[in-house]
């Protein structure tokens, strides 16, 4: 495997989410990681692939011990359980620094490593619902809707916690000691919503949902039904790409009216709506196919590898039954990404373990005992 971060050692402490795809995005730029798994049901996904797995069961007597061997000769560890956990488990920045001086140690948590709340549970949408991202997002006389767990988890956390660990490398350079990444969702998440607070301290923005220009009230903003039952979405905010959106439309600017007179905004919405629905997605696609109205069909996931765009930059992947998204961003640089399987739990314990120095007979006693387990 090559790519920019070839060189680079990583162990991740296994778990779901966005800790898991922080390990994928380094792992698909050429770092080796080391998934050091639960034992437990062996079920490929994405976030697996390009990574090494071993499975050890940090519950036992020792398994801490296999962990740290792995530390001595990574760059970095990646974690997201509760705060206090892996000190419990006897996998804390503490004992992996005893052993590695060097060692980033990034931890992955929703609610920080700090604060009132920093031991609770949480998922997405709890952590969203404090920035004020989640109440700013979807219909105004309906719920704030999930937008999946991607604002969150991936954006607020995997992001932020890969951008971190890479900083704390760069400062490596400088200090030659490690340190602690941490990576909260909420801070995040309260990071993006920066362009929202600057908007709203000069005037631009308001609480209220649907009231604003990038949330769905206004008429060039949103989504449109089309004949056949789809989508397409419009975004025509700037006035050349608003021109051309009614001239393929076919509507008079005339009797449209101002594109930013909000008064018109509701009259404007319903005739929008009642001309997108006159067609079917695939005929608007074609209208508007290589023209600049920002304009453009809702795909499913399922859908989005074989649009044309998509296929060109050979997007997707297929490997077995997964179907998987190329690595980003791209080095032109480097060979190209044709994607790659999990591999399955546990296949790599014994390998990780001899090229720690374990001998033979410690991982066979390991493995008698329960500690550590090969692929089923």
């Amino acid at each position: 495997m090559s790519g920019p971060l070839t060189g680079l050692r990583v162990v991740e402490l296994a778990g779901i989410g966005p800790g898991p795809y922080a390990g994928q995005l380094l792992a698909d730029l050429g770092a080796e990681v080391t998934a050091v798994h639960r034992p437990g049901p062996d079920i490929p996904t994405i976030d697996h692939r390009g990574k090494r797995s071993v499975v050890v069961d940090l519950r036992k007597p020792g398994a801490a011990a296999i962990v740290l061997k792995l530390v001595e000769r990574a760059d970095v560890l990646i974690e997201g359980n509760r705060p206090g956990v892996a000190e419990r488990l006897g996998v804390g920045p503490d004992a992996a620094w005893a052993r590695n001086p060097r060692l980033i140690y990034g931890r992955m948590t929703g609610w920080g490593q700090i604060g009132p709340w920093s031991g609770m549970a949480g998922h997405d949408i709890n952590y969203l619902s404090i920035t004020g991202a989640l109440l700013a997002m979807g219909e105004a006389d309906r719920p704030p809707p999930p937008p999946l767990n991607l604002v969150g988890d991936y954006g607020g956390g995997s992001l932020f916690l890969v951008f971190g660990v890479m900083a704390a490398l760069w400062r490596l350079q400088q200090t030659g000691r490690g340190e602690v990444v941490d990576a909260a969702i909420v801070d995040g998440v309260s990071s993006m919503m920066g362009m929202f607070h600057t908007l709203s301290g000069w005037g631009r923005w308001t609480p209220q949902r649907q009231a604003n220009w990038l949330d769905g009230a206004a008429p060039y903003y949103r989504c449109y039904r089309t004949k056949d039952g789809r989508f397409m979405a419009v975004g025509a905010i700037e006035p050349k790409f608003f021109e051309t959106l009614l001239e393929k439309l076919a509507l008079d600017p005339a009797v449209f009216g101002a594109q930013e007179d909000r008064t018109l905004w509701p009259a404007q919405h319903a005739r929008l709506e009642a001309t997108f629905l006159t067609r079917t997605r695939e005929e608007w696609a074609a209208l508007f196919d290589e023209v600049d109205a920002c304009t453009t069909p809702v795909l499913s996931y399922e859908e989005a590898p074989a649009h044309p765009h998509n296929a060109a930059r050979a997007s997707h992947a297929q490997a077995g039954r997964l179907t998987h998204p190329r690595a980003a961003p791209r080095f032109p640089a480097e060979p190209e990404w044709s994607g790659r399987a999990s591999r399955r739990k546990g296949v790599d314990t014994e390998a990780a373990l001899r090229e720690s120095g374990l001998g033979v007979e410690d991982i066979e006693a390991l493995m008698r005992d329960g500690v550590i387990a090969g692929a089923r």
